[in-house]
C-alpha cells in the first residue's frame, strides 16, 4: 500500500525489451534507495512495481508485463523521462494522502493547464467509464499523487486539481502539458459506494434503471447526489 505522498522524482536510466516484458532501470534521488531490497515495492507514476535488481547505489530495476504496459503510461516512457516515485508504506505510517494500491484504473489526459498566482491548475479529461467515481472534494490518485478534486463536470467529462508549489516541487506535474497522458487510480471506498448504489437501484427499478441512468448522465448528476435526501430548509428569523 502507498500513501499518495510522492517522495521524489526518478529518471529512466535504461530500458530493455524482451519477449512479453519490458525492464526499466531507474535513477533515484539521493537517499531514496536507503534500505531498499530486491522484492520491495515502489510506486512509479502510480504503478506498483517490484524491485528485481539493484545494479548500483541510487539505481534499481523493475520488470513490467504487457498488461501493465497496455493499461498505464509506462509504455510511453523513454530514457531520460522523469516519473513520480514513492516507497511502500510501513506498518503504522501516517497516511498523509489516502490509501493507494498502485493498481491503475485508467489513463486520462490533460485538457488544460492554468497558472494563477502561486497555484497550478490541471483540467483533466476522464474516460467515460470512470467519470462516475470522481466527485468535487473527493480524492483521486494521479501518477501516484493523492490529490483533491476541486471541480468536476461529468457531462463535459473533466475534473480539475489545484497544485500548491510544494506539490510541484516534489512531482513531475509542473512539466505536464495539454495532451499528456496520466495514470488514474480512483478512490476505492468511493468506487464501492457508487457501485453498490447502482447495483441496488438496478435491482429495484429493473428495466427503468437504464433510462434513468442515461438521463442522469446527460445532466451530469452523480447517482449518489440524485438519491440523496433533500436538505432541510434553514429556519427563518422570527424577527
Amino acid at each position: 500500500m502507498f500513501t499518495g505522498i510522492v517522495q521524489g522524482v526518478a529518471e529512466v536510466g535504461a530500458i530493455t525489451d524482451r519477449t512479453g516484458l519490458r525492464s526499466f532501470e531507474l535513477v533515484f534521488p539521493p537517499g531514496f534507495d536507503m534500505g531498499l531490497e530486491i522484492g520491495a515495492s515502489v510506486a512509479c507514476d502510480g504503478v506498483c512495481l517490484t524491485v528485481t535488481a539493484l545494479p548500483q547505489p541510487g539505481r534499481a530495476c523493475f520488470d513490467v508485463m504487457q498488461q501493465s504496459l497496455a493499461q498505464t503510461t509506462l509504455a510511453l516512457l523513454k530514457v531520460g523521462d522523469p516519473l513520480n516515485i514513492e516507497r511502500a508504506a510501513r506498518d503504522g505510517a501516517e497516511i498523509g494522502g489516502h490509501p493507494i494500491s498502485g493498481h491503475v484504473d485508467c489513463i486520462a489526459r490533460v485538457l488544460e493547464v492554468r497558472c494563477p498566482e502561486n497555484n497550478h491548475v490541471l483540467r483533466i479529461e476522464m474516460p467515460a467509464s470512470h467519470r462516475r467515481y470522481v466527485f468535487a472534494k473527493g480524492y483521486v490518485a494521479i501518477n501516484g499523487a493523492s490529490l483533491t478534486v476541486a471541480e468536476a463536470d461529468r457531462a463535459a467529462g473533466w475534473f480539475e486539481v489545484w497544485l500548491i508549489p510544494e506539490t510541484l516541487r516534489m512531482t513531475t506535474f509542473g512539466a505536464k502539458q495539454s495532451g499528456n497522458a496520466l495514470n488514474i487510480e480512483i478512490e476505492r471506498s468511493t468506487q464501492v459506494m457508487v457501485d453498490t448504489v447502482r447495483d441496488t437501484l438496478a435491482e429495484r427499478l429493473g428495466p427503468l434503471w437504464p433510462a434513468i441512468e442515461e438521463m442522469l448522465a446527460r445532466q451530469g448528476t452523480p447517482v449518489l447526489e440524485a438519491m440523496a435526501p433533500p436538505r432541510p430548509a434553514l429556519p427563518r428569523d422570527g424577527g
